[in-house]
């Protein structure tokens, strides 16, 4: 009694059809594949960043100065 059948679902199946439409139905699922494909292009787009930032990271611009180095012109030894 607690589980479904195969016809408990075939009948949700088609009451969402009658509600909904086939045309529409097509459409959502076709705009969540899109998504999925989206956030999996998404995932593998910020795993690649982080290794082709690291050269810029460790790269300082010389007019760029640090919190120690201005305290020691602020205050020399």
């Amino acid at each position: 009694m607690g589980s479904f059948s195969i016809w408990h679902w075939l009948i949700v199946l088609v009451i969402v059809v009658l509600v909904f439409g086939t045309k529409r139905l097509g459409n959502v699922g076709k705009d969540l594949g899109e998504a999925v494909k989206g956030f999996k292009k998404g995932i593998q787009d910020e795993d690649k960043k982080p290794t082709a930032q690291l050269p810029d990271e460790t790269r300082r611009d010389s007019t760029t100065t640090t919190e120690s180095q201005r305290d020691d012109e602020r205050h020399p030894r």
